[in-house]
């Protein structure tokens, strides 16, 4: 099925209230801007040969999945106090997870670790039916923050569950967004991972298959899977619009854009984050080194020697401070230029879910606890 043109997934616009939304600060200063048109033509501005230079890409860091996902922590932790309960990381970065620990979050692995009757948050991830249903059953308060296009793939799951399709799930096993969607509907549900397992797939009824994506993969990874399974199945049918989301395609189209302009592309993420993984394989793919870091402390000086451009990027749960920090490391060691490459706009907000906009609702009149 045909995806959704780029302009309209990076332009789209949510109601978020403008009391709740802490917009990306700049923090960066002496920073040249350059907007490109993708796909690039590897023009930049002018630097001198023997300038050392960083290029600073956009979109980088939070999206708005990871912006709301927070900001629903906070807006609890505020307005009910601590402790409040969240079920696995809140988002995949563990500077955010610490921060918010900080503040009064108390972070657990599985449902049955909160007590029962205590708020619990359900993070950007999703949660499959059975963890909503012990919840129910044990009275705990829920704050829902799956990000709103994770919910859209669980509901095409339950749609084409429904419809008595064979389910084909691209993603990796092990990530929590795919242990949520492969809940909603686990009989009819398979897993692939690569392009090697599409072979080994059998279904009671070839021409009643449809697929789903997790939607941080690799472009190029799921590109490659749907294709075998089109070959495979050829009345396979897939959802309306990608499930890849729309900032996981922009950061990889980021760097696919500017990475033939580096010897080194340096990717601020924690190696449990998806997308930030992904945006290393990027790289790596168009054949410039790349590696994932945590932060500054993270950058091996090696990796710096007889470089002269060195790309930055962040994965959407990764926040500006770690790039600051990357960037102004880059700066003391002799990478003076620092060129902001934006390649797209991203306009895009969620609205605050409906279980804490009631909440907040329903404890007006009662002082709010300031959460710095």
């Amino acid at each position: 099925m045909g995806s959704e043109p780029r302009s309209a997934q990076s332009d789209r616009l949510f109601v978020f209230p403008a009391c709740c939304f802490s917009p990306p600060i700049g923090i960066l200063t002496d920073v040249t801007t350059t907007l490109l048109d993708p796909i690039s033509n590897g023009t930049h501005a002018e630097t001198s040969p023997s300038q050392k230079r960083v290029l600073l890409l956009k979109p980088r860091g939070f999206c708005a999945g990871v912006v709301r996902a927070i900001d629903v922590v906070k807006i609890a932790l505020e307005t009910f106090g601590a402790p409040i309960y969240v079920r696995r990381e809140i988002v995949h970065n563990s500077y955010v997870v610490n921060e918010l620990a900080e503040k009064g979050a108390i972070f657990v692995h599985e449902i049955d670790d909160v007590p029962d009757g205590q708020r619990v948050i359900y993070s950007a991830h999703g949660v499959s039916p059975a963890v909503r249903e012990i919840s129910r059953e044990r009275h705990l308060r829920v704050i829902d923050a799956t990000c709103p296009l994770v919910t859209k793939v669980h509901i095409e799951a339950v749609k084409f569950a429904r419809q008595g399709y064979s389910l084909v799930l691209i993603g990796h096993r092990d990530h929590d967004e795919i242990e949520g969607t492969l809940g909603e509907a686990p009989e009819a549900t398979q897993v692939v991972s690569n392009v090697a397992e599409v072979a080994a797939l059998e279904v009671p009824d070839p021409n009643r298959v449809a697929y789903l994506t997790q939607t941080t993969l690799s472009l190029d990874e799921a590109r490659d899977i749907i294709h075998a399974l089109k070959l495979k199945f050829p009345n396979i049918i897939g959802p309306h619009t990608q499930d890849i989301c729309y900032a996981t395609e922009n950061r990889q189209v980021a760097v696919r854009n500017v990475a033939h302009d580096a010897q080194l592309v340096l990717v601020v993420g924690s190696t449990n984050s998806s997308n930030s993984n992904r945006l290393v394989e990027v790289s790596r793919n168009l054949a410039t080194i790349g590696y994932l870091i945590d932060n500054s402390q993270a950058i091996d000086p090696v990796w710096l020697d007889g470089v002269s451009t060195v790309a930055v990027t962040a994965g959407a749960s990764a926040p500006e401070v770690l790039v600051e920090g990357v960037v102004n490391y880059l700066r003391q060691n002799g990478f003076s230029s620092v060129e902001e490459v934006e390649v797209m706009p991203e306009n895009v907000r969620f609205g605050l879910p409906s279980e804490i906009v009631q909440a907040i609702g329903s404890a007006d009149g009662a002082e709010a606890l300031p959460v710095k």
